[in-house]
């Protein structure tokens, strides 16, 4: 018997003008975690798309449990093994949790007809495996969360019974608890013999659950090694090319912060959220963390005019601040930078030069005609300012990778000159060095325009990381607001989960 469960040798995938894999070999052993790691771009999901059947190799082979295989579709995967969740969630909305998890595999009765009972068996019998017992089967996928829906895909990966499942960034959208609960499940799988691909740019969840790791950059394979002999500084010096030291940056020590510049009092939303209370000063970072559910994004959508607020006041610059609709803060200079970028943030069958012009039209127009000539030069400026990696500005951004999307969308944004700007989830699905850029671009805009930022994550590092303070959300109200120079993750899941902290007083 092989060592290994899954072996890729020597392979090869070009498209055109990109040697996307370049004589990769990848091995798994049996009931290990293999972590996959690299920058955007440097051929994991390519790889992946191999190993799942989706794309062909031109050289190399897979072999699976000893045996040489051949896939020329998804389904040869499955056969062979390999479960896949993706990223990009595959599940159809309009049907219920149960017939996402038995897609085209649901049980049916003599005559063909599906057996509507057993399928409602199944599903139940699945979830409870895995300690769910907030979702029922009948519930329709579009009406859960998106926390929710990853965890439904992961559970229809693990339907099929695989030898092998890849996982791909699949704590994304989930918080720190969920994040636990899915190691706990990948735990007791591995006790059962499955041994798991771990695709992901959280470094610190490759050290908490992974045995082995390996390093992709530019389509070859620059290293693997035992998580055990190695430590974040390496892998991202490997996934680089180059040392990155404290990733999130730090306050300028010529960077004060200013007068508030934004002030929350006790915001309202009819059975979402109430008596919402904080504050923004100019150049301060504010983070907000708190379990899915908690009310983080419903407070920013409110505040920015998306949603509508039950009873509460704000004030900007020291007056009141009331609105109804997103153009009305976009005039005012509030920005909101949603966490679903590819259906609610960006134009994506629209050009670079597009997307960065859509929050501030008006500023591109003169005599009622565009200034193209204007909005083609800032736009190479902000290609250049932003790193946007991109052969033209008037490259579609749906052909950009999730880095330089989310790099397009924050530019955006810094483009209407914001007083105030929420950004959630920033940096969901991207790499570290793509992370590494945003947060200075964050760090920038705070010191250079005195912007006040508020940033919404479910990345707990990263909330300790950039925030001067830090509010804490639980089921819809302010759990507390924390010193961010002193909080720590203990300190924020107390107050998240309700089980102690203190508040400071700010809010």
């Amino acid at each position: 018997m092989s060592e290994y469960i899954l072996e890729a040798r020597g392979i090869e995938k070009s498209f055109p003008g990109v040697k996307a894999l370049d004589k990769v070999d990848f091995a798994v052993r049996r009931g290990e975690v293999h972590a996959l790691v690299g920058e955007n771009g440097a051929g994991k999901s390519t790889l992946m798309m191999v190993l799942g059947g989706v794309y062909v190799p031109e050289a190399g082979e897979v072999h699976v449990d000893g045996k040489a295989v051949r896939f020329r579709s998804p389904r040869d995967s499955i056969q062979s093994g390999i479960g896949i969740v993706f990223q990009e969630l595959s599940l159809v909305p309009h049907l219920s949790v149960a017939e996402n998890i038995y897609f085209n595999r649901q049980p049916v009765k003599l005559g063909g007809r599906i057996d509507r009972k057993r399928l409602q068996q199944l599903t139940t019998e699945m979830l409870a495996r895995f300690g769910i017992t907030h979702i029922s089967p009948a519930t329709l996928v579009r009406d859960l969360s998106i926390a929710n829906q990853q965890v439904i895909e992961i559970l229809k990966a693990m339907s099929e019974a695989p030898k092998i499942i890849v996982l791909d960034e699949p704590t994304s959208s989930l918080t720190e608890v969920e994040v636990a609960r899915l190691f706990e499940n990948i735990r007791r799988l591995q006790n059962e013999g499955i041994s798991f691909v771990y695709i992901s740019h959280h470094l610190n969840e490759v050290f908490e659950i992974a045995d082995s790791v390996t390093v992709l950059r530019d389509g070859q394979k620059v290293v693997t090694a035992k998580v055990a002999d190695v430590d974040e500084d390496f892998l991202i010096s490997h996934m680089v090319g180059r040392s990155i030291e404290n990733i999130y940056g730090s306050r300028a020590a010529d960077a004060p912060l200013g007068e508030v510049i934004f002030q929350a009092e006790n915001l309202t939303r009819e059975g979402v959220f109430r008596d919402v209370s904080f504050d923004v000063r100019e150049g301060e970072i504010v983070g907000f963390s708190g379990l899915v559910g908690a009310g983080r994004t419903e407070v920013a959508r409110s505040i920015f005019g998306a949603d509508p607020l039950t009873s509460g006041s704000m004030t900007l610059d020291g007056k009141p601040f009331c609105v109804n609709d997103c153009a009305r803060a976009i005039k005012e200079k509030v920005g909101y930078m949603t966490e679903d970028r590819k259906t609610l943030g960006l134009f994506l069958d629209f050009d670079i030069t597009q997307n960065f012009a859509a929050n501030r039209l008006g500023g591109y127009v003169k005599h009622g005609m565009m200034c193209d000539g204007d909005l083609c030069f800032v736009s190479e400026q902000i290609v250049k300012d932003f790193r946007v990696v991109t052969s033209s500005i008037e490259k579609k951004v749906r052909e950009l990778s999730g880095g330089n999307q989310q790099k397009v969308l924050l530019a955006s944004w810094m483009s209407i000159d914001p007083k105030i700007l929420f950004v959630d989830e920033p940096t969901r699905g991207v790499d570290v060095g793509a992370k590494w850029e945003i947060y200075q671009l964050l760090r920038n805009l705070a010191k250079e325009k005195r912007c006040g930022i508020v940033v919404i994550s479910s990345d707990l590092p990263e909330i300790l990381g950039l925030s001067d303070r830090i509010v804490v959300m639980k089921e819809g109200r302010v759990a507390g607001i924390l010193d961010g120079s002193t909080a720590t993750e203990k300190s924020v899941m107390k107050l998240a989960i309700g089980s102690g902290g203190e508040e400071d007083g700010n809010g």
